[in-house]
């Protein structure tokens, strides 16, 4: 897999993995996870931190970071459902990782839904660990 810089002709590529990989983007009551509108507000905020990994010419991965100055973001990590077990997610969390150690970014935050336990397990291997806080948000 060669990791690269999201380019504007990833996009229709990038929307069909993240709407087979992402079920919940089909959520119309939820506008903010149209992953349209995604890829649109990346591209206007550090789109340096935007990554697609790609196998044989196709997309098989994406992971989008961000920094503040304070810690670190990292978003929209997906790798093909007919290619996960083989490294690829792990390649690109590295990646993004790097991208903000490079940056002088001191630590990195992640957040997963709460119904998406098995994902916990692949984080911690990463050495992901839960921080004891509450995560509050709310819609602007």
């Amino acid at each position: 897999m060669i990791i690269r810089t999201f380019d504007a002709g990833d996009r229709d590529a990038v929307i069909a993995l993240w709407r087979e990989v992402f079920p919940e983007y089909a959520d119309a009551s939820r506008p903010q996870r149209d992953p349209a509108l995604s890829i649109d507000n990346k591209m206007r905020t550090q789109p340096e931190l935007f990554f697609v990994g790609v196998l044989d010419g196709a997309i098989i991965g994406t992971v989008m970071a961000g920094y503040d100055g304070h810690r670190g973001w990292v978003y929209s990590l997906a790798v093909a459902p007919s290619l996960r077990g083989r490294g690829f997610g792990s390649a690109l969390m590295q990646h993004a990782e790097a991208a903000l150690a490079a940056l002088g970014c001191p630590k990195v935050n992640l957040q997963i839904l709460s119904v998406k336990t098995a994902l916990r397990g692949f984080y911690e291997k990463l050495g992901y660990r839960m921080d004891e806080v509450v995560s509050l948000g709310k819609r602007l």
